[in-house]
């Protein structure tokens, strides 16, 4: 549930900001959020750029993972049916979101960072726990599934004999 929470919440607080405040490098207040991304933009300086690509795939995941992400909290918490297939399609939908990320990157060359820390720090390091935590939520929720209709067919079987 902390991930949940967690991702649901940066997705909608953090990267709907993103894409919802295009002149965030122009901001002269010292706004957190305006800050966050011009730092993170010395990792990827497409975030600056406003890459249609990035925009995008930001956008997705602000307007549709975040909600959903919280949904799946909620469906944790309460014990609803849909818990384990609500959180494989989120992580469907962030490997995918990252996949794109990162192919994008190295299709256009890949040189977008500002120094090498920036690199590694922001660009991979920052999204790293976007890759491994969804395939480890992806693999649970998927046996988890299997599962549930395996139980399912023992026990049409059983009711036919």
């Amino acid at each position: 549930m902390c991930w949940w929470a967690f991702t649901g919440l940066t997705h909608i607080i953090v990267e709907g900001y993103f894409v919802f405040a295009p002149e965030f490098y122009k901001d002269k207040t010292g706004f957190y959020l305006a800050d966050v991304w011009k730092e993170y933009s010395k990792g990827d300086s497409r975030y600056a750029a406003r890459d249609a690509g990035i925009v995008s795939v930001e956008g997705l995941a602000a307007v549709l993972g975040g909600p959903t992400s919280l949904l799946a909290v909620y469906a944790i918490a309460t014990g609803k049916s849909y818990s384990h297939i609500l959180q494989f399609a989120i992580s469907l939908g962030q490997l995918y979101g990252v996949g794109v990320y990162y192919i994008t990157a190295l299709l256009e060359g890949d040189n977008f960072a500002a120094s090498k820390l920036y690199y590694y720090a922001y660009y991979i390091g920052a999204n790293a726990s976007w890759i491994v935590i969804p395939l480890i939520i992806a693999i649970r929720s998927w046996k988890y599934t299997c599962a549930a209709f395996k139980s399912q067919d023992q026990t049409k079987k059983t009711k036919v004999r």
